[in-house]
This record gives structure tokens, C-alpha cells and sequence, in this order.
């Protein structure tokens, strides 16, 4: 049995494997397929539904995300 993150969404893209999205405090995990995740801080929640509605998810993180938001890089436990 593989544990899930409560509210991670699995994304349909070549680059983003999931996203988490914490409405309170602003903030959107992203893990990608190379194993990294970041946390960006101060996105909106319409964003986060943006994304997810985006035909590609890597080239609208590339235009709206990526550069736009404070982040920082998070390690990933096993």
C-alpha cells in the first residue's frame, strides 16, 4: 500500500508528479519527476485550480509559477 498526502493531486505531466495545496496558509507543493519538491509561498487558490485545469502543467508552472513566487526547496523523506 503506497500513503498518500491528504489533498496531493496527482498531475498528468511530463515534468510535475503532484501538487499540494494549503488554501490557509497560501502555499503549493510541488513534487517533480526527478524527485525534487519545492514549496512556493504566497499563490493564490485560483492559481492552484489554474494549474490543475492546464492543458500543460509544466509550461504554466514555467509562465505563472516559476520566477513569481518566493520558494524554497524541500527534502524528501522515505
Amino acid at each position: 500500500m503506497v500513503a498518500t498526502i491528504p489533498g496531493r493531486v496527482d498531475l498528468a505531466s511530463t515534468s510535475l508528479a503532484a501538487a499540494t495545496y494549503d488554501d490557509h496558509h497560501r502555499q503549493l507543493q510541488l513534487d517533480f519527476h526527478d524527485g525534487s519538491r519545492y514549496v512556493f509561498f504566497g499563490v493564490a487558490a485560483e492559481l492552484y485550480r489554474h494549474l490543475l485545469c492546464a492543458t500543460s502543467k509544466g509550461s504554466f508552472f514555467n509562465r505563472y509559477i516559476r520566477g513569481h513566487f518566493p520558494y524554497a526547496r524541500l527534502s524528501i523523506e522515505n
